[in-house]
This record gives structure tokens, sequence and C-alpha cells, in this order.
């Protein structure tokens, strides 16, 4: 457990195929794929295919707060109708659940799952060197990890996978805390003051070793080698400063990586209606234009 003043500042601040209809399109969804196991429980994504898919696929992080709450393929599908109907596959994936794990535990889940997948691709009818990865707050945190901590990625793949490309094609994320660093949260004025109680109360995730903030903090591994990277973020989310994002584009575009930066003008935490409609036709042209060229 670690006593989080930085984190107070920055963050206040089963497998047969079905069929269904969704947004006018024909869908085969492979549910419950198991990555791995832990204290006795599978750890499962999904996969939603669509029936003009075009080779391309799409992880989305089910994850906020770092809860990964189910629900059901078919409706998760509605979700992502946009995506669908262009022919990407959509993949949802849970990692093992806040209260009981924390983000350490979630990253180490969104690895694992994302080397599944890549070693499963050509079974589910795509390009394993054509995957994006997107989510929103802790999903967003988790897909800024799985695509620019490859080395951790590739850590998981010895021990599990062997050789394996980890790389991924694309990420967009929705208002992502970026780093968990006391003295950078400091410095980029990332201040709406709550208790600690509160804050843990709400985030059960943050309560780990401080030790391992660094190692969870993604704006700590950018590198040139880094795929292309879409950043969403309000100019009012009450919740996760838009610091973080306007922070990370910075270190992006330090280190030559393609990218962009898109503020919602008014946007708070979770966007809906109009706001939503203006993000979500972003991903889906930042998808298309990484995933399928």
């Amino acid at each position: 457990m670690f006593s989080t003043r930085g984190m107070l500042r920055w963050f206040a601040c089963c497998a047969l195929p079905l069929f269904c209809v969704a947004a006018n399109a024909q869908l085969t969804i492979e549910a419950d794929v198991i990555y791995g196991r832990k204290d006795g429980m599978a750890l499962t994504y999904d996969v939603l295919k669509p029936e003009n898919a075009n080779g391309a696929a799409v992880i989305f992080m089910m994850s906020g707060g770092w809860y990964s709450s189910w629900s059901p393929p078919e409706r998760v599908a509605l979700r992502f109708a946009d995506l669908l109907e262009a022919g990407f596959t959509v993949i949802p994936l849970y990692h093992g659940s806040a209260p009981r794990y924390k983000i350490p535990d979630a990253v180490n889940d969104v690895n694992l799952a994302t080397l599944h997948i890549k070693s499963h691709a050509t079974e589910y009818g795509v390009d394993p060197d054509r995957i994006g990865v997107t989510g929103g707050s802790a999903g967003g945190h988790l897909s800024l990890m799985v695509g620019l901590a490859s080395e951790q990625v590739q850590a998981a793949a010895a021990t599990t996978e062997g050789e394996l490309d980890v790389s991924l094609g694309a990420i967009v994320a929705y208002f992502p805390p970026v780093d968990f660093r006391e003295e950078e949260a400091t410095a980029a004025g990332i201040v709406n003051e709550v208790t600690q109680e509160e804050l843990y109360s709400r985030f059960p995730a943050l309560i780990f070793d401080e030790d391992l903030i660094p190692a969870v903090s993604p704006i700590t591994y950018v590198d040139p080698t880094d795929p292309p990277t879409l950043l969403i973020h309000g100019d009012a989310d009450p919740l996760v400063h838009i610091s973080h994002s306007v922070a990370m584009s910075e270190e992006l575009k330090s280190n030559n990586i393609e990218s962009d930066f898109l503020v919602i003008e008014g946007g708070k935490h979770g966007f809906r209606r109009e706001n939503s409609a203006i993000a979500d036709s972003a991903r889906l042209a930042w998808f298309e234009k990484h995933l399928l060229d």
C-alpha cells in the first residue's frame, strides 16, 4: 500500500460462435475466449467479427476506474456499430477487476491478453500486424500501456508465447491518466484536492506499492518506435485533468511519433451525444488511416 499524495493531486483534478444482428450487420461472436487464469478465475475476451470483416481488429479495454465489468457481447456490439460497420473486428477485453486487483495487476492482465490475441489473430480472420487498441479513462491508460510499453509485453511473451511481434498498429485513448509520479503531477498543476479516503473509496485499484508507480505510468515509455497515437480529452474534465493528455501529446511529438490531440470543448469525463459522435468519428478515421492502408 502506498501513500498517494501525487495520486491525490492528479486523479482528483463459451467459445462457440453465435450470430446476432447489430447495427444492421450480421456478426459472428466468439464469446469468453480464455487468455489466462488467476486465483481460480478465468480471464477472457470476446471476438466480434462483422460479416464484412476487413482483416483489421480493435481491442477495447473494458475498464473504468480499473473496474472491469462484464457485459453481454451483443450489447457491447451496439457501442461499436461504427467500427463494425466499417469492417473492423472488435475485441472487448476484460482484466482482473478492482477492488480485488490493482493497477499493476490490470496492466499484467492486458499484456497477456494482447499476446494471446496477437498469437491467435489468424484464427479470427485478423492480420496480427493490423491490430489497434482503444479505451477511455482507465481503459485509455491501459491502451497506452500495451501500445507504448512494448518492453513489458515482450517480457511477458518470453515466458508465454516465445518469439512474437508484440507491436500494435495504432492507439486511440480517451481522457487517459498517463503519469502517476508525484513530482510530475504536481508540476503539471493537476490539482483538485480530495481526501485520501475519498480517492481510495472510489478507486481502490490505486492502492499498490509506490515503487511500481513509474512502471505503470505510460508516459515513461514513449520512444520513437511507438505506434500512431490519437488522444481525445475534454477541456472540462473534472476527474482526469486535460493536463495528462497535454503532457502525453508533447512527449509523443518530441519523439517524432505520428500523433494527434483532439480537444472536446466543454467535454467532461465521459462523452455524450454530440461530443461522443465527434470523438467516435475521429477514432474511426484514425483506425481506418493506420490499420487499413
